[in-house]
């Protein structure tokens, strides 16, 4: 019974390191409450104490963990733990005195990403509370199968069964492109919890060919958010610019509301609303309209390795054309987006996402005397998109990008296929 001492002491803190190995966070934490003799024992403590943040129980955790590594201040491992513990907890100058004590003892380049991640979220969360800035420059290069968005036959049939050709200039077009975009954003508090919060970009897409369908973006958004314990407020007003070959192509302005709510560490619900005005130029002007969305979403963290989030967004919305001379153009719209991203390895990033949209127009486009009229219009866009990110630095990134898509419609017009590839450069100045 002497021998098997030792080893009937440490079972408790072998068992909970197995269920934690086989990703069991909250089983873990389950069996060590069954122990409360074993607390104060540093193996015990090291094992539950990740155990409990891991499942939802961070205050346990980083009690736990204090005990460990007053008791084994060597370990890094530890402080790294109990630095993770702290950011859950929020509380982030703690969590940053943990992670930086841990990098300066330089560990592996993998763990060095993982700590700088951490570093760049308690950033962002002290914006709530310090002014912040942030610059980004990107460039890239890609391919369009479908520049135009357009039909891939020049030769159509119309609804009501009348012939149609269309130009090969308004037919489907491949080419590629050049991208360049730069931003400037920041936030300065103005009270406990409240924050204004500004947002400035140019981005560009420049065709090789195809200069028709070269594209400036110039946007610019601001606004006010309050935190409210578990409540995040965001109230913004935007305004966009599309210049498309040089000329300006139209103009939207937006003003929008947002709710989210922190259900649990791992789990949020939001809520949206956003007026927007659409002001199209020249001969496009008949286009002019209000669009009115409304819509919520879901999201949910779960604890594993690789750091995977999943998103659930829901949203209706309906455009209302101003000019009689195009009201067709009006529609209802319905939309769903599910979006995955995960870590797999440091460094790494990936994320996924599958967008499906619905319209509904009030009717099919005007036609000649005569003619029979066409019925009111029916799209269904489908896309999904895929990214892989690779930090080179911690301010420079590639990023790869693939987006397939396809748009439905009862009128072959707007059916049209569209795959989009590029590969991006992308510098953070923090």
């Amino acid at each position: 019974m002497l021998f098997l001492c030792p080893w009937v002491l440490a079972a408790p803190a072998d068992d909970i390191k197995n269920l934690l190995d086989q990703g069991r966070p909250a089983d873990a934490y389950t069996l060590g409450r069954e122990h409360p003799d074993e607390l104060g024992k540093p193996a015990f403590d090291f094992y539950f104490g990740i155990a409990a943040v891991g499942s939802g129980h961070a205050g346990e955790g980083v009690l736990a963990l204090e005990r460990y590594v007053v008791n084994v201040p060597e370990d890094i491992n530890g402080r790294l733990e109990l630095a993770r513990g702290y950011f859950v907890l929020g509380e982030d100058a703690r969590a940053r005195e943990e992670f930086e004590t841990a990098l300066a003892a330089k560990p592996p380049a993998d763990v060095q990403a993982n700590v700088q991640r951490f570093l760049d979220a308690i950033r962002a969360r002290e914006s709530q509370y310090r002014p912040s800035a942030t610059y980004v420059l990107e460039a890239g290069y890609g391919y369009d199968s479908n520049a135009s968005g357009g039909p891939g036959s020049t030769s159509l049939i119309l609804p009501n069964g009348v012939g149609v050709s269309i130009s090969d200039r308004f037919s489907r077009s491949l080419d590629n492109f050049q991208h360049l975009l730069a931003s400037a954003s920041g936030s300065r508090p103005i009270s406990p919890g409240v924050s204004l919060f500004g947002i400035a970009s140019i981005d560009t897409r420049m065709y090789d060919t195809e200069s028709r369908f070269d594209q400036y973006s110039l946007s610019a958004s601001g606004g006010l958010s309050l935190l409210r314990e578990k409540n995040f407020y965001r109230g913004t007003v935007s305004f966009n610019r599309l210049y498309l070959e040089n000329d300006r192509y139209r103009d939207v302005a937006s003003v929008s509301g947002e709710w989210q709510h922190q259900l649990d560490e791992l789990q949020a619900v939001n809520a949206f609303v956003q007026v927007s005005d659409l002001d199209y130029a020249a001969a496009n002007s008949l286009r002019n309209s209000n669009f009115y969305t409304l819509g919520g979403g879901y999201r949910r963290a779960f604890i594993h390795p690789w750091q995977p989030l999943v998103r659930a967004n829901l949203y209706l919305g309906k455009e209302d054309v101003r000019s009689g001379a195009r009201s067709d153009l009006a529609r209802d719209v319905y939309g769903v987006r599910l979006a995955a991203s995960f870590s797999p390895v440091a460094k790494w990033g990936i994320s996924l996402g599958v967008t499906y949209q619905k319209s509904d127009y009030a009717g099919g486009d005007p036609l000649p005397a005569g003619f029979t009229p066409l019925p009111p219009r029916k799209d269904d866009y489908w896309a999904s998109d895929i990214s892989a990110s690779y930090a080179l630095t911690r301010q420079l990134s590639v990023r790869g990008e693939l987006m397939l898509s396809k748009n439905d419609s009862n009128n072959p017009l707007y059916e049209y296929r569209r795959n989009v590839a590029s590969m991006k450069l992308r510098y953070e100045f923090k």
